[in-house]
This record gives structure tokens, C-alpha cells and sequence, in this order.
């Protein structure tokens, strides 16, 4: 299925301004779904990376979230934070340790952020919840919307399909991280995905 191709079927039919909460993995990849989604969406972006390590890296990318936003200076782009919870992905993840990247262990990490945003979406009454995970190249865009399927069933949210890497979605997230100068890191965020590209 063409994901993004989807998503435009549903920004055409809108004929509201829904609210999103949309997890962020970093600032660089947020900054072209955001800059899409804004002008269609009211975007309110869910920081929740347990999977992130040392805690100062989290702490960075955190702050380079937060910077894109604030300079950004949309009235239709949010910023909710939460807490770190690198033991959930920890325990989650324990026998995992050696899968390649992209393996059983990645998708463990896709759900472990998506469900938790789906949750808060809920509990928070958003109209749909979403993840900036697609526009990677890296990513496993098939996996990451199978999740979001599951999960908008579980806990009865509708989840924003997307394949935001298409359309040159990527290309213009580098062009953006560079225009606002953010800080791009050389891997995905777990220790055991250190060496391999994001």
C-alpha cells in the first residue's frame, strides 16, 4: 500500500482542523512532517524516546526539538514532554540485544513509542495520533503502519497512515534541519544501533 498516498486521500476530505499528538524521534525528522501536517492539522508533537542512550543524548535532541519549535513560532505546533523511561525500553527489549538493525528488536522500539502516544492520545481526546518514524529511509515504514493499525484498534484512535520519506519528504528534512541548524545525530538512539546509520 502507498502509505502517503493515503494520508493525502485524508487531508483532502478533511474539512476540519484535527488535533494530532505525533511522536517525534528528533528534531531533523519532525521537521518536514511538520512542516506538512501544519497546515492541515493542529500538531501538538509527543516527545517519548526511552530508547534513546546516554541520557545526555537524549537531552540533547530534546533540546533541538524544542529549539525547532520555538523557532518555528507556529500557533498550530505544540510541544508535550514526558518522561525518559529508557528502563521500559530496556526491559522491553532484553534478548534483543544483537538483532540487526531493522530487526525484532527495532519493531519492539517503533511500538513501545507508538503505543505510548496512542494511550496519551486517548486519555487526551486527540482525533488521531501519528509518528514522525516514516520519513526515514532507514525505517521500516510497512512495520511502523501495521503498528499504527493495531494500536488505533486497541485503544479505539485513529492513526495517521504515512510513508513521509516519499515525495522527497527526507531530502527536505535535511534541507530543514540544516536551514534551522539542528543538531543531526549519527545513529537511530539505542547503544546497540551506536555504529550503524540513521
Amino acid at each position: 500500500m502507498n502509505y502517503q498516498n493515503k494520508l493525502w486521500e485524508l487531508i483532502k476530505s478533511l474539512e476540519t482542523r484535527p488535533k494530532i499528538l505525533l511522536h517525534s524521534c528528533c528534531g531533523p525528522c519532525s521537521t518536514a512532517v511538520i512542516d506538512l501536517l501544519k497546515d492541515y492539522f493542529d500538531v501538538t508533537i509527543y516527545y517519548y524516546n526511552p530508547n534513546i542512550e546516554p541520557n545526555e543524548e537524549y537531552i540533547k535532541r530534546k533540546n533541538e526539538q524544542i529549539r525547532f519549535i520555538n523557532e518555528l513560532n507556529n500557533e498550530f505546533v505544540h510541544f508535550m514532554d514526558c518522561d525518559y523511561e529508557n528502563e521500559v525500553f530496556r526491559e522491553k527489549t532484553k534478548g534483543f540485544e544483537k538483532e540487526p538493525e531493522n530487526g525484532a528488536r527495532c519493531s519492539i522500539c517503533y511500538k513501545i513509542r507508538m503505543e505510548k502516544t496512542a494511550k496519551e492520545g486517548k486519555k487526551l481526546n486527540f482525533d488521531y495520533f501519528g509518528t514522525t518514524l516514516t520519513v526515514s529511509p532507514y525505517k521500516n515504514s510497512q512495520k511502523i503502519n501495521e503498528i499504527g493499525a493495531y494500536l488505533e484498534k486497541k485503544y479505539e484512535i485513529k492513526f495517521l497512515y504515512s510513508d513521509f520519506k516519499k515525495k522527497d519528504g527526507y531530502k527536505k528534512s535535511i534541507e530543514l534541519s540544516n536551514k534551522y541548524k539542528l543538531y543531526r545525530q549519527n545513529y537511530c538512539g539505542c547503544e546497540f544501533g551506536r555504529d550503524k546509520d540513521v
